[in-house]
């Protein structure tokens, strides 16, 4: 992990000046996940450029994937994802925070050629500025940043 400074989770979703800051919650379903990159895409378009976006989503999809696909979020009925983001020029920050599990935990790997997933986090640890992962009692989080651009 290379990332250190993460941002906070707030309940409100209403954008802030000098900088928009939104959350949304989704199911923790498959469903959830172009769902969470067209709400994104709605969002930042015109705002940064599409090469940037486009790093942007790509990144969005592979951690809310990852929530879905291997925490408790994606399990039981009634999982949630929450996704927080915020924007101010030159810096996009992403937080998806998930249900937690005491299966899995995010870690990067090389993937294998042949496979048709596990290049997430090693397109998160690839693309993003800096990323990280935080914990709560129940709950867990990966977090990205994308700047200087």
């Amino acid at each position: 992990m290379r990332g250190s400074n993460p941002i906070d989770h707030h309940g409100d979703t209403r954008p802030r000046t000098p900088h928009n800051a939104w959350q949304r919650d989704f199911p923790g379903k498959e469903i959830s996940i172009p769902i969470a990159r067209e709400w994104a895409r709605d969002l930042l378009t015109g705002q940064i450029a599409a090469p940037v976006l486009d790093d942007v989503l790509l990144l969005l999809s592979e951690v809310v994937t990852n929530a879905v696909t291997h925490s408790n979020s994606g399990r039981p009925p009634g999982g949630q994802v929450t996704v927080r983001m915020t924007y101010a020029p030159g810096d996009v920050r992403v937080r998806v925070t998930d249900d937690g599990s005491s299966t899995s935990a995010p870690i990067v790997r090389t993937p294998d050629p042949d496979e048709d997933g596990g290049r997430g986090l090693w397109l998160v640890n690839l693309l993003a500025t800096a990323w990280g992962e935080l914990h709560g009692e129940a709950t867990r989080s990966v977090w990205f940043r994308i700047s200087d651009f």
